[in-house]
């Protein structure tokens, strides 16, 4: 057993997720009060009363900015963690190797280390086998309804303001406003992952777990 004295650091340890966690709260924190002083700013310009920052938390156009970001994020980890399955990109470090077998795709020991579904065996195997891209699929799920939502409401906020008659969450779904806020996402997403994917090919970070090593041939692929 490891001499706990020898232990590295919590900080250490989990350095990578408590980094970009505090990047995550403070973003959201200033999306959070530039958005309030955006939307206020458009309320007042249609007539409208400015909100309180409290108020503006639990508004359409809060939740919809916010998980409009979220679903594309979850749909391109879901889709890349499944598409990484099968696919693969001659020379890239992020594809399985074009011919040979990977430690991925072994088969799940119930040694006495392993978590608990692969020791109980059954279905709690067969869903923990697949449980990164079920959550991540749940995830997108739940971020796709709550961005529709956000968007309607703040749609049919503006058309009260404007003194229009509001729409059904389903004539709201046949109108562009939904989709446009959906696509731009969704596209950006989908680039990133091609240029991770095509530029680790022929370019390297020393050091890096999302690279080659620095001398590695550009066609050989997996890390």
């Amino acid at each position: 057993m490891q001499n706990q004295y020898n232990m590295p650091s919590f900080l250490y340890r989990n350095g990578l997720t408590l980094f970009f966690l505090f990047l995550f709260i403070i973003t959201l924190v200033a999306q959070a009060l530039t958005g309030w002083k955006e939307n206020n700013q458009e309320l007042q310009d249609i007539g409208g009363r400015p909100l309180a920052l409290t108020q503006y938390l639990g508004s359409g156009h809060f939740i919809s900015a916010t998980f409009e970001n979220f679903q594309s994020e979850f749909l391109q980890m879901g889709m890349y963690v499944l598409l990484t399955v099968g696919l693969r990109q001659v020379g890239s470090a992020e594809s399985k190797s074009l011919d040979k077998a990977e430690e991925v795709d072994r088969e799940p020991n119930p040694s006495p280390d392993a978590p608990w579904p692969v020791k109980k065996g059954g279905i709690w195997l067969k869903l923990y086998s697949h449980s990164l891209s079920l959550c991540f699929s749940l995830l997108f799920l739940i971020s796709w309804a709550l961005h529709l939502y956000g968007s309607w409401v703040d749609h049919n906020d503006q058309q009260v303001l404007m003194h229009k008659p509001q729409d059904s969450i389903m004539q709201f779904l046949g109108e562009p406003t939904f989709w446009f806020e959906t696509f731009q996402n969704w596209q950006s997403e989908f680039i990133s992952i091609v240029s991770i994917v095509f530029l680790t090919i022929y370019l390297r970070q020393k050091g890096s777990p999302e690279s080659k090593p620095v001398d590695a041939p550009h066609m050989e692929t997996g890390k």
